[in-house]
């Protein structure tokens, strides 16, 4: 039996619905579906995300970055992936002839499961760390999926870039890593931050964390993706701004992705949450 990290009730809604949400979008694409259905039952994999939350949550205490995250991102970048090729927008192995649409969603979907297993080894540099385990994770699983070694290798390389690129310090160079990195940032639903919290570690990330209610991704208005963010508090601003924001402005989709921040309840006439509506586009913040 493996190592094993207690799971707040919240925190399986979540995975549940971002494990359906997976399940929906692959379910067109085989390729992406049968790497879904190994990676998920995968005893390296689940390993590498139980041992990268126990460093991070009871190490560190910071928020989870475990199984409930990997799949919150690999969800939300889906999701946009799926309103960027409704707009013709295409991912680079697609624009390069490499692979097809089946291809893009399992870089993404894969890049999204991994990119933070490097955790286990440390926060610092865990980016990097995540890319030397998921090489020979990599090597073992995708030989199920391609035939065509080189194009299984170009698929690797694609993943391996988005895990490397994940943080907002590292620009990234690829529509696919540009998603995950974005996917990355949507993880900040109410409850997402408590366990850190609770544990003692409160500070503006935490508080911040507590004050997004819930995030959507849905087709934009001045862009083909929107992620409408719901607060309760004016302090979420800094989570958004300082994460999400600085990850769309390093990513390969300024101006294809905009942010709508709504803070409840709506119509209150009190100022005590100081910001009532926040909208990020390629210009930048704008709050009304």
């Amino acid at each position: 039996m493996g190592f094993e990290i207690e799971i707040p009730a919240s925190y399986l809604q979540l995975k549940k619905e971002a494990e359906e949400a997976i399940s929906s979008i692959v379910g067109g694409y085989p390729k992406a579906e049968k790497m879904w259905e190994i990676m998920k039952e995968d005893a390296e994999v689940n390993a590498n995300w139980d041992m990268a939350d126990y460093i991070t949550t009871s190490k560190l205490h910071y928020n989870d970055h475990g199984e409930v995250h990997a799949k919150i991102v690999a969800a939300n970048a889906l999701k946009m992936l799926k309103l960027l090729l409704e707009d013709g927008v295409l991912p680079d192995i697609m624009k390069e002839r490499a692979g097809d649409e089946d291809d893009a969603h399992l870089i993404v979907m894969t890049g999204g499961l991994l990119h933070d297993i490097g955790n286990q080894v440390h926060r610092e540099m865990h980016n990097l760390s995540g890319v030397y385990l998921a090489i020979p994770l990599l090597n073992r699983l995708l030989p199920n999926i391609y035939s065509e070694r080189e194009l299984m290798y170009e698929v690797r390389g694609h993943v391996l870039h988005t895990i490397y690129s994940h943080e907002f310090e590292m620009d990234d160079l690829t529509i696919e890593a540009s998603l995950v990195g974005i996917a990355d940032g949507t993880d900040m639903t109410k409850g997402r931050g408590r366990l850190a919290f609770e544990t003692g570690n409160v500070n503006i990330h935490t508080v911040s964390a507590l004050s997004i209610e819930r995030v959507e991704i849905e087709k934009g208005e001045r862009a083909p993706v929107r992620i409408k963010i719901w607060m309760n508090n004016s302090a979420g601003i800094f989570q958004i701004q300082e994460t999400l924001g600085k990850k769309i402005s390093h990513s390969r989709l300024k101006g294809k992705v905009e942010i709508y921040a709504i803070s409840q309840p709506e119509g209150v006439p009190t100022d005590s949450r100081i910001i009532h509506r926040l909208l990020f586009t390629e210009k930048g913040f704008e709050a009304f």
